[in-house]
């Protein structure tokens, strides 16, 4: 991917070598859980209940070459999707984007949906609106996971955005609202909807900066769709495939609706709620 001469995000919290010691308001992890959830669900502010224990810094991180490339690049692929999300929402829903903001953190870390660790992967907290990665994951995601290059890591980062879309239009209430009214096979499935249409947003983005994709880019972001699909996953960790337990898709499907997105440029292409046949 060519980003030299890209901008670098400003929506970008860097975390790394912080460490946040204790509780938050004397709460637990589980209680703390679910004072959040009552509050998102319900829309009441708990900000009043929470009394967050400041982050410090660790005085024995000191990041290598290869993290401060990789923070780079993650900053720059987010300016790409800011670019790209800004532009849609303009032209296809006559809308205003606001961007998420991206938490790079080492280790571990705390967000409203709970904490986080590497091996947690990346994810999106729709109660700060940010999406959390640690750099790590670039690494696990081309030795362990078989998605080489810089393609596979951005589309990482751009699947994470494409929930904060989904949240931006309302999606992700409306999918939570379901869920928790559903049987959890009832919920897995409907959240990979949600996942697939996930990444047939972040096929969108990529129709809109293929002027930056290198020759064999859409190749890593396909196989990179694929390498994690649950099936796939399942049978790494030498279990029989269970679709009932599904929360992302299979390869398949994962790299259909990437396709699709790509195809398309579309945001009402990516309508996996409606979808017959995923």
């Amino acid at each position: 991917m060519r980003l030299r001469g890209v901008r670098s995000s400003r929506n970008v919290e860097d975390r790394r070598g912080m460490r946040r010691a204790g509780s938050i308001g004397g709460i637990g992890g589980f209680g703390l859980l679910v004072v959040l959830a009552i509050g998102y669900f319900v829309g009441i502010d708990v900000t009043p209940l929470l009394t967050q224990q400041p982050a410090t810094q660790s005085r024995s991180y000191t990041p290598t070459a290869e993290e401060e490339r990789a923070a780079e690049f993650a900053s720059r692929v987010l300016a790409t999707t800011e670019e790209t999300w800004t532009q849609v929402f303009r032209d296809q829903f006559n809308a205003t984007y606001t961007p998420p903001v991206l938490v790079l953190f080492s280790g571990v870390t705390q967000s409203p949906c709970g904490g986080a660790s590497g091996a947690t992967g990346p994810f999106y907290c729709p109660l700060d609106r940010k999406a959390y990665l640690d750099l790590s994951f670039f690494a696990t995601l081309s030795r362990e996971l078989g998605a080489q290059g810089d393609f596979a890591a951005a589309y990482v980062i751009a699947h994470e955005v494409a929930h904060h879309v989904q949240n931006e239009v309302g999606i992700l209430g409306q999918v939570d609202t379901l869920r928790r009214e559903a049987t959890q096979v009832e919920a897995n499935a409907l959240t990979v909807r949600l996942e697939l249409q996930a990444d047939c947003l972040s096929g969108v983005w990529a129709r809109n900066v293929q002027g930056l994709m290198d020759r064999g880019d859409l190749a890593e972001a396909l196989n990179a769709a694929r390498m994690i699909g649950d099936d796939r996953l399942q049978r790494q960790a030498g279990r029989i495939p269970r679709p009932h337990t599904f929360t992302h898709g299979t390869s398949e499907q994962r790299s259909g609706w990437f396709q699709k997105g790509f195809d398309t440029g579309r945001i009402e292409a990516c309508d996996t709620f409606g979808a017959t046949r995923l």
